[in-house]
């Protein structure tokens, strides 16, 4: 089995890589739409924006894109999206993932609200059966204006669960067009980029395919995670992992639970990349605990050293 490390190498870039693409919304199965909703609204500030058939309701900042949506059924990932800015993104990727013989359909009108511009998006599978969402340029007027102590500042990122992170790691690096920017020298995690940020997507060894392992919002800096954490306790809210500094993106984290048991985490101070400027070779980490949590501690609760850190 190829490493993501052998991926990348082989032929960096010759693709087609996305510079200017980020996520865009999470969607998530949930027994209880209702009290799932609750929660988001509660702690971090997360308003409906619109009723979604079938029961499911459609979450964000108020305005501009919405950031998730809840969908009723047994606990699990329905779906990712992102957003494509690149010129001629959309199109180049279609004919890469085609090229490929991955099945590729027009995104459906439910999800190409108001706030999002440009042409019609796209759907298509990864290699672990994960439905894939990837759209025109959002509008972020809920972005960038908020009382950072109350409410994060956007979502910023996804981290999947497979049982074969090469597989992955070939399809969203080699076809889709991200960069790997870090990776554990055993091959069992790899962080993705496909904008700035030290990653837009990440891979884990672990669990099952098709598992969410967790998702994250941005917070506008350190001062912020005493308020956090604080602001948890007062919800009732444990912290499951944290606070810590990752290795691989030097970013500030901490950790809880939703109703449903997805993990999330609040994150500040992400490492950023100038692929513009800068030629950069994928970065290989010692596959130990230390290497993702720089200030020592345990592994996350729901990780063992066999499913990769």
């Amino acid at each position: 089995m190829p490493t993501p490390e052998r991926v990348i190498l082989a032929e960096p870039g010759a693709a087609g890589s996305l510079r200017r693409t980020a996520v865009s919304h999470l969607g998530l199965r949930v027994p209880d739409v209702a009290s799932t909703t609750d929660f988001y609204g509660r702690v971090l500030g997360l308003v409906p924006h619109d009723d979604l058939p079938g029961g499911g309701r459609r979450l964000g900042w108020g305005s501009g894109h919405h950031v998730l949506d809840l969908l009723p059924g047994e606990a699990g990932l329905d779906h990712i999206a992102f957003e494509v800015r690149d010129p001629d993104g959309l199109a180049g990727l279609e004919k890469r993932l085609t090229a490929a013989g991955h099945h590729v359909s027009t995104l459906d009108e439910a999800y190409l609200t108001e706030a999002v511009t440009g042409e019609p998006g796209l759907v298509c599978t990864d290699p672990d059966g994960n439905t894939v969402h990837f759209h025109g340029p959002v509008r972020r007027g809920g972005e960038h204006a908020a009382d950072t102590g109350r409410r994060p500042v956007k979502y910023q990122h996804v981290t999947l669960s497979t049982r074969d992170v090469a597989a992955m790691a070939e399809f969203y690096v080699g076809i889709a067009g991200f960069r790997i920017s870090d990776q554990l020298a055993d091959g069992r995690f790899a962080w993705l980029r496909s904008d700035r940020d030290h990653h837009t997507l990440a891979v884990v060894a672990g669990g099952r395919p098709g598992q969410l392992d967790h998702y994250s919002y941005d917070l506008a800096e350190w001062a912020d995670f005493k308020a956090w954490c604080d602001r948890l306790t007062d919800e009732g809210v444990d912290v499951v992992w944290g606070p810590g500094r990752h290795g691989p993106g030097n970013n500030l984290f901490v950790f809880f639970d939703d109703p449903a048991g997805n993990h999330v985490e609040l994150s500040a101070e992400m490492e950023k990349f100038h692929d513009d400027r800068v030629t950069y070779v994928p970065r290989r980490w010692d596959p130990v605990p230390r290497s993702v949590n720089l200030w020592g501690g345990q592994l996350a609760s729901w990780r063992t050293t066999s499913e990769g850190q």
